[in-house]
């Protein structure tokens, strides 16, 4: 797989019916290793080593319901009191991070309302904190440590 624009991080591989597979610390289990999984998965590893996030604020992969259709969003941070902190989206390296990328993730925080958003490729990374009284959304340089 590609380098990606993260800190490095050891992971753990197995091959089953001649597939990749990589374990997924959240949900504790092997998953397919697809482009978007190993971008998910440099993701997860960063906001725990590096931000500093413990696991259990980390969700990955849960269906939500949009106007009467299934969706299901990447990774959330929630915050102590289980408000949604940090909603990310994931998408393959070599898909370009555009207008409708963030559409994609704006219309998922309009369900989740969380404080933070960030979407990266692995390659590229966008982050933003929601400003929902103005309702606009300022670009950061990255997203916030975690805070006890």
């Amino acid at each position: 797989m590609l380098p990606l624009n993260f800190p490095y991080c050891k992971f753990r591989f197995k091959n089953s019916e001649n597939k990749v597979q990589i374990f997924d610390i959240i949900r504790k289990k092997f998953v397919i290793l697809q482009p978007e999984e190993w971008v998910r998965q440099h993701l997860v590893h960063y906001l725990i080593l590096s931000k500093k996030y413990p696991k259990s604020l980390i969700n990955v992969e849960k269906q939500l319901h949009i106007n009467g259709l299934k969706k299901r969003y990447d990774v959330v941070v929630f915050n102590t009191d289980g408000s949604i902190n940090i909603l990310l989206e994931c998408k393959a390296p070599e898909i370009k991070i555009d207008q409708n990328t963030f559409n994609q993730i704006a219309r998922y925080n309009l369900k989740l309302n969380a404080d933070y958003l960030m979407v990266t490729n692995g390659l590229d990374h966008f982050y933003c904190k929601m400003d929902f009284e103005k309702e606009k959304y300022t670009f950061l340089r990255d997203i916030p440590d975690f805070k006890r």
